[in-house]
């Protein structure tokens, strides 16, 4: 069960079903092999193990998908999960609110299509419910810090026009937005809120209500109590997460840049930003990188932000993605509260 007050040590060792401790293992097996010595990735090793769902416009668990491409000179796209069973009345044609996703991978790997992001988003869009944009950003080490921050502010910029560039479906309300994602993708939803607020008054229909963070990808030099304790943890050790930052960050920085150490003395001030979103950050006390998540979730408390705190106290790094573990069911119904509270404020 999930709790939302102090924090507990759980044991270091998972309780998991078999079918997800076979998952683990086979996920963190490829991504090390995958990685190599000289900081690059055998993208070639990966498509042979990265199973992919293609989009389907029939209805496939009461949600339909398909895919648009914004910049193909780089690969920028993003898959649409639009709920079937929703049907729009005459008195509210735009009711569906629109959740900007971005997938976790430690900014490495991964994809809207692959077959878990899939799973995940077309869930998400059936319970929430809402439309759901999954962002396929560019990967590092090809391509590094800022490009991912980039790409996905460009598609929200992009479904700013009201109907969404002409990609959303009639019921997409871009005025009820939310930026939501896992580990690096939930990082890259809070630098996507930060661009978005300050440039607010430049948007003409898209509004950022709320920030989704799942479990986010944030780090610093530091060793901190969760890292030492949990050092081999499932899918996020400190060995992947430091070669991932290696990855990711400019040349030459170290893990306590603005992007990764967002509450630390690099990172950009957010008390100034008066329509900063309303946060909800979720942790697992098996995830190494938990510390840090609190961190981020304090900071915007000492910051002047609304911020709501979930734990999970025996749940690994990205345990939502695996369906079996009814905690994963969990999470996607308090994110519905969630987006269900922020626009109920809102219209108010």
């Amino acid at each position: 069960m999930a709790n939302s007050s102090a924090h507990q040590y759980p044991p270091s060792a998972p309780s998991l079903p078999w079918k997800t401790r076979i998952s683990v293992s086979f996920l963190s097996f490829v991504t090390d092999t995958a990685r190599r010595r000289n900081g690059t990735i055998n993208r070639r090793l990966l498509r042979l193990f990265d199973l992919r769902s293609p989009p389907s416009s029939a209805a496939r668990g009461g949600v339909s998908t398909s895919d648009f491409t914004l910049d193909s000179s780089r690969k920028l796209w993003f898959r649409i999960f639009v709920p079937t069973s929703y049907s729009p009345s005459a008195a509210a044609p735009k009711s569906l609110p629109v959740v900007l996703f971005f997938h976790g991978g430690g900014f490495a790997f991964l994809s809207p299509d692959s077959f878990a992001y899939d799973a995940v988003c077309r869930k998400l869009a059936r319970e929430t419910p809402a439309v759901v944009v999954s962002v396929n950003y560019r990967l590092s080490p090809e391509h590094r810090y800022p490009c991912q921050y980039d790409d996905g502010f460009d598609v929200l910029r992009f479904l700013d026009g009201g109907d969404g560039g002409g990609a959303l479906p009639g019921a997409a309300d871009v005025s009820k937005c939310f930026l939501a994602g896992d580990s690096a993708g939930a990082n890259l939803a809070h630098h996507v809120a930060v661009r978005a607020t300050k440039e607010r008054e430049s948007f003409r229909a898209a509004r950022v209500l709320g920030v989704i963070s799942i479990q986010p990808f944030f780090g610093g030099e530091e060793r901190t109590e969760a890292e030492i304790r949990l050092p081999r943890a499932p899918v996020v050790s400190v060995d992947r997460t430091d070669w991932m930052w290696k990855a990711f960050l400019p040349e030459g920085s170290d893990r306590d840049h603005e992007a990764a150490n967002v509450s630390g003395p690099k990172g950009a001030d957010v008390s100034g930003l008066e329509h900063y979103p309303k946060t909800l950050v979720f942790t697992g006390g098996l995830d190494p990188l938990q510390d840090w998540q609190r961190r981020y979730y304090q900071w915007l408390k000492k910051s002047g932000k609304v911020a709501e705190l979930i734990e999970y106290p025996t749940m690994i790094h990205a345990f939502y993605v695996f369906p079996e573990l009814p905690e994963s069911h969990q999470l996607i119904s308090q994110v519905k509260d969630f987006v269900a509270n922020c626009i109920s404020s809102s219209d108010k």
